[in-house]
């Protein structure tokens, strides 16, 4: 489809300018269409890279390098080593709906609510997001909003997910573009809703540790668990949410510890 028909499309090719980042994705321009990479390969030369045609893409953004299964596209574990061409601008929205689906729609619709094009951004809250839920995710309305900050940020964390999260709780700020990605994030995902259940099962645990800690020894844990976040096991499977030493429980686990001892959190993080 023309992008003079597609005005998504065309805002986006309007955007490019010579080239624009993409989360972990470098859209170039060229003489002859446009051309894709991943950030880390931005200086490579291009007979270094793997050639693949845009229907290729959907399968390599499937795993990462160690062959584990992405459930989040939009995580920043894409893989590198690839060059992409494609020589019109409907070629570029396929291969860029294979790399991250929607991403193109979504970012035009909060292009435009931001150009007052529209009267309101489409974004879900969490509060109204969770209060469709039936069944199973049903309780996650039973976070507080302390606690539903805690767990949107150690699930939304940069470390897992380049969306721009514009839905929020109260207190809870939006990302911004900067630290995040150009691509938005309009309501709760999947995996997200999931980790919110689970945070509700652990605060509806009978039994509770107390534990008496010094400043020094809080953040000795928060170093500790900065480094399990930082450096999963390889076999770790990113949904795998029932696991201990899952990243995002681990970041979770950071954020309570950091809410009871902040001093000690922003030593930890120097």
């Amino acid at each position: 489809m023309a992008a003079v028909n597609h005005p998504a499309l065309a805002a986006f090719c309007a955007a490019i300018g010579s080239e624009l980042l993409l989360a972990q994705v470098l859209v170039r321009r060229q003489p002859t269409g446009f051309e894709l990479r991943h950030a880390s390969d931005r200086e490579a030369g291009a007979d270094t890279l793997r050639l693949v045609s845009a229907s290729e893409l959907r399968a390599l953004a499937n795993h990462t390098a160690a062959g584990e299964f992405r459930p989040i596209k939009a995580a920043p574990n894409l893989r590198a080593g690839w060059l992409c061409r494609v020589a019109s601008d409907a070629e570029l929205e396929l291969a860029l709906n294979q790399l991250y689906p929607g991403a193109l729609a979504d970012w035009f619709a909060i292009a435009q609510a931001e150009r007052g094009s529209t009267s309101r951004a489409p974004v879900t809250h969490y509060r109204e997001f969770t209060m469709r839920q039936t069944g199973m995710y049903r309780i996650t309305t039973m976070l507080t909003d302390a606690q539903a900050q805690q767990v949107i940020r150690a699930c939304c964390d940069a470390r897992f997910c380049l969306k721009r999260r514009l839905w929020t709780v109260d207190a809870l700020a939006p990302d911004t573009a900067a630290a995040k990605s150009l691509i938005p994030c309009l309501e709760p995902c999947a995996v997200l809703l999931e980790f919110a259940r689970k945070a509700v099962r652990v605060e509806q645990e009978e039994a509770k540790a107390t534990l008496t800690l010094a400043p020094s020894e809080v953040a000795s844990l928060l170093a500790a668990l900065e480094t399990a976040v930082a450096r999963p096991r390889a076999s770790q499977r990113e949904a795998d949410l029932a696991a201990a030493d899952n990243p995002r429980r681990l970041q979770l686990l950071r954020e309570k510890l950091q809410g009871f001892a902040p001093v000690a959190g922003a030593d930890a993080k120097e």
